[in-house]
């Protein structure tokens, strides 16, 4: 009579490596059903691959802490279970953003927060009467926001007589400057700026023709008799997706860092030309602070920047002296600016102690163009009402760089 097979009664190398494809939720399962599962599912090499996937501990955080992998894997969920499927992105993103500030821009390091406790956390959501998007609770866990203080951890923008510097406001402030008034109600400041006013908000309920934890630029309908009446330029469909998208752009290099900031220009990697030794790129930022959708004025600045090849020999460097450009926009209009250029700087090659070329004065300026917006028709409670948005990432298009004039200096 054939002998039944029990999977139980395996040697303990073969079934840890069974084991060792199970996720948490099924070690814990398999080990309700009998002593000797119980025992190898606890197994500490099973929980210290677990203890990385989920909450990014190292072997050094595990010795320090003084317990076992599984205790500690056991310990981290039962205070952040509720995020499990959000914290290692979340927590890596911000290991990222912090170690690049620390070395980039040092001042924002000392402004951020410790985390937020639960407690807070459940007061703050009793406090406006509305739930917060666990995302969103996850990285506040991690870290508080940041101090009113500039420069602004979500970015700046300068232009000769405008600046703005957005901080991550943490959620107390936040709660404080919670939208309940029409056009803007359920709505939770994500930023804040000192100079301008502006916010990013994140909405947290359906209403009023926005969907529940997408974050956007609020811009008042100039159109419209009934001043309530709000646009859109939507920035993420929701905390997770703005935050991380945020700090990828940061922490790999789009966004350039100038005077210890983060300035939020966008720059298309086509949008490049050479000529002989000397290449031109462009960036563009939009300033929704400046911009609206009804009527259709979208303003932009943009910032050329000008180097030298890293092999170009010393005798052929040159200054820009005068400009002209062709700047093409989205609707095939064809802009000419001319003017004079940047005089007295020569322009740097990239291995040069005056490396990075040299950014143009003059290169921030503002440029309208006109976009197709996306309308929103909404139904139930909202019924007749229109809320219009625009999506910001669908016209971050960078200027094209059609031509330029280059002179050498007089000798």
């Amino acid at each position: 009579m054939a002998t039944e097979f029990r999977m139980e009664l395996l040697p303990s190398d073969p079934l840890l490596h069974i084991l060792s494809f199970l996720d948490f939720r099924d070690l814990v399962h398999i080990s309700s059903t009998n002593r000797r599962l119980n025992e190898l599912s606890k197994h500490n090499p099973l929980w210290r691959s677990l203890c990385s996937k989920h909450w990014l501990l190292t072997d050094v955080e595990r010795v320090q802490s003084g317990r076992s992998w599984f205790n500690l894997f056991r310990e981290y969920y039962d205070d952040l279970g509720r995020y499990i499927q959000y914290y290692s992105v979340l927590k890596r993103a911000w290991e990222q953003l912090t170690n690049f500030l620390r070395q980039r821009c040092p001042r924002m390091i000392a402004s951020l927060k410790e985390g937020a406790t639960e407690a807070e956390l459940g007061s703050i959501e009793a406090q406006i009467g509305c739930r917060l998007p666990d995302d969103y609770r996850c990285s506040y866990r991690i870290h508080n926001g940041q101090m009113l203080v500039i420069p602004g951890l979500m970015g700046s923008m300068s232009l000769s007589n405008h600046y703005r510097s957005e901080v991550l406001l943490d959620v107390e402030t936040a709660a404080g400057g919670f939208q309940q008034k029409k056009g803007m109600r359920r709505c939770l400041p994500l930023t804040f700026c000192f100079h301008t006013g502006l916010s990013q908000y994140m909405a947290l309920e359906h209403t009023e023709g926005r969907r529940k934890f997408e974050s956007f630029y609020p811009c008042p309908d100039q159109t419209a008799q009934d001043p309530s009446v709000i646009d859109m330029f939507i920035t993420g469909s929701s905390f997770l997706e703005w935050f991380t998208t945020y700090v990828n752009n940061v922490v790999t290099g789009e966004y350039p860092i100038i005077r210890d900031q983060i300035f939020r220009y966008v720059h298309d990697k086509s949008c490049v030309t050479t000529t002989g030794d000397i290449t031109v790129s462009v960036s563009t930022s939009f300033l929704p602070e400046l911009s609206s959708v009804h009527p259709p004025h979208f303003f932009f600045t943009y910032r050329i920047r000008i180097e030298m090849a890293s092999g170009a020999p010393p005798e052929v460097a040159c200054q820009l002296d005068s400009r002209y450009w062709k700047i093409t926009t989205s609707d095939g209009n064809v802009e000419e600016v001319q003017g004079p250029g940047v005089v007295g700087t020569l322009l740097a090659s990239p291995d040069s102690p005056r490396a990075g070329g040299v950014d143009s004065a003059w290169g921030r300026q503002a440029i309208k163009r006109a976009f197709v917006c996306e309308s929103r028709r909404v139904s139930g409670h909202d019924a007749g009402k229109s809320s219009r948005v625009c999506q910001l990432h669908d016209f971050l298009h960078a200027v094209r760089v059609h031509g330029g004039t280059l002179h050498l200096p007089q000798t």
